[in-house]
Formats: structure tokens, C-alpha cells, sequence
């Protein structure tokens, strides 16, 4: 468990556990503002801090326990902020470019300039490594600087949202959910983020719907 009592993250915690059902790192990171959609109560903030971003990234096999750990053992309280609002700001872009595909619109300007700064400046920061059987550009994870997780998201996104998997992405039916993820089964017929709570709530709703009627 990565401990978290270093610098910027406040006294020791217990591992939060991240729902991955995206099928990519980039959409369960969008997943992570829950309930964007509902009316009443705000959106639930799964990313309180820079501890919780990289639980999120160890838990999407992004880095390792020990990077991670070094990671929160060295981040000052500013730095850790600082990234974290990158994170967000990368995350938010992100979906409004997703949701816009979805409904057939193309994205704004501003999140597509955003897009953009994070995904040139994550390239920059590439290595050309031997992977023991072949080159490959990776983001060398030793020395490992507070932004490495925003980087690797970065890189996640451009990957994703520049391949033909965009076909597959799907939106759960649930209209305060539409959590992100995509669609892999036989027939590309996936309704719900997750049949057990989504899908089961929505046919609770229509059960009683019906018995009302």
C-alpha cells in the first residue's frame, strides 16, 4: 500500500479503490467526476488529491507500487496541487471531446487547445528505450517528477482519442451516470458502466414506473 502521510497529502489513508470499467486508463480518468450529469447534488470529486491521482494511476497499471510511493514520498504541497489541476483540467478537456463525438458535435476550441498543450508537452518528455526486444518510446519512470501521472494520461488520451477504438465508445444509459468506456462485447450492445448498479437501478425505475401506471 503506498503510504500516505507525505508532503501535500495529509495524514495517513487507506487504499480508495477506483471503479476501472472504462477499458482505458483515459476514460476511467473521466469516470473519476462522478455523477457529472445528475440534477441536484454537484458532482462527486473522486480526485481529492495528489495521493488519490496516483492511487488512481497504480490502480490502472500506469505505475508501479514503488514509483508511486516515491512519487507521494517526494511531492511538495504545492507541486502536488499544481498537478492535480492539470490532471482536471486535462480530464474536463477531455470530456467535453468525448461527450461532443458522442453526440455527433465537434469539441471547442478550448478544449482541443488544451488537449493539445498536454499532449505535446507529455511527448517531450519521451525516451527512447530498449524494451528488451525492440525500440519504444516510453516515459522513463527513474528519476520520476511529480507530473509523470500527467503525463501518462496525456498519452493516454492522444492514444485513444486518435485510434479507431473511438468506434467502440459508448456512454452508460443511465442519464445521471453516462460514465464512459468501451464497448467490447459480441454484438457492441453494452448498455450500463456496470449491469449490478446501473443497470439493475434503471430497471428498478422502470418496474415501479410501470407499477404507477
Amino acid at each position: 500500500m503506498i503510504d500516505g502521510t507525505a508532503n501535500g497529502t495529509g495524514a495517513r489513508r487507506d487504499k480508495k479503490s477506483f471503479e476501472l470499467i472504462g477499458g482505458s486508463p483515459a476514460l476511467d480518468l473521466v469516470n473519476t467526476l462522478d455523477w457529472r450529469f445528475r440534477n441536484g447534488p454537484p458532482p462527486e470529486e473522486l480526485l481529492q488529491d495528489y495521493y488519490d491521482l496516483v492511487q488512481f494511476s497504480v490502480q490502472c497499471s500506469l505505475l508501479s507500487d514503488a514509483v508511486g510511493r516515491r512519487l507521494v514520498r517526494n511531492v511538495n504541497e504545492s507541486k502536488a496541487a499544481q498537478v492535480v489541476a492539470a490532471v482536471r483540467e486535462l480530464r474536463e478537456a477531455a470530456a467535453e471531446v468525448l461527450y461532443a463525438a458522442l453526440e455527433g458535435v465537434g469539441p471547442s476550441a478550448s478544449s482541443m487547445k488544451v488537449l493539445e498543450k498536454c499532449f505535446r508537452e507529455a511527448r517531450e518528455y519521451e525516451r527512447l528505450l530498449w524494451d528488451g526486444e525492440k525500440l519504444a518510446w516510453e516515459l522513463s519512470q527513474s528519476p520520476a517528477p511529480a507530473e509523470l501521472p500527467l503525463w501518462m494520461l496525456s498519452l493516454k488520451f492522444e492514444d485513444l482519442m486518435t485510434s479507431d477504438e473511438m468506434h467502440k465508445l459508448r456512454e452508460c444509459g443511465n442519464a445521471e451516470c453516462r460514465w464512459l468506456f468501451l464497448d467490447t462485447s459480441k454484438n457492441h450492445t453494452r448498455r450500463w458502466c456496470d449491469m449490478k448498479i446501473c443497470g439493475n437501478r434503471m430497471k428498478a425505475r422502470r418496474f415501479k414506473a410501470q407499477r404507477r401506471g
